[in-house]
């Protein structure tokens, strides 16, 4: 059984890229979206095991999806993708309730990583924000 993913960015590039590197690994990506507000009505409908979502994006940002995706369902698992430069947003992010993040640009590595420590059955936060 391959645990089910929803992968959130606004370029269609990075999107693609994450869906390739899942469906590589044997993930099912079962929906994306281009802003936070289409990630959240994709979370309700969907039900993704798991959500990459940009913190960065027009509409709704990355942070404010997911804390509606945290109202929604308190066990959701978000992992948060983030530039080097967004620090301060990726901290906020983890206190939404994200549960870890990838730097950009990443490497297929480096993402089922963090995604498979993510999908453990503890599912715990592992990422130390400084704070």
């Amino acid at each position: 059984m391959s645990s089910t993913v929803l992968v959130v960015d606004d370029i269609p590039f990075v999107r693609k890229t994450l869906i390739q590197i899942l469906s590589n690994a044997g993930y099912k990506v079962v929906g994306e979206a281009q802003n936070g507000e289409e990630a959240v009505q994709q979370f309700k409908r969907l039900r993704p095991a798991l959500v990459t979502m940009d913190l960065v994006m027009p509409v709704m940002s990355g942070i404010e999806a997911t804390r509606h995706i945290m109202k929604e369902d308190k066990s959701a698992r978000v992992v948060v993708l983030s530039a080097m430069a967004q620090e301060h947003l990726v901290t906020e992010a983890i206190h939404a309730g994200a549960r870890d993040y990838i730097l950009k640009p990443f490497q297929s590595q480096d993402v089922l990583k963090v995604i498979a420590h993510i999908l453990e059955p503890d599912g715990e936060p592992k990422s130390k924000t400084g704070s």
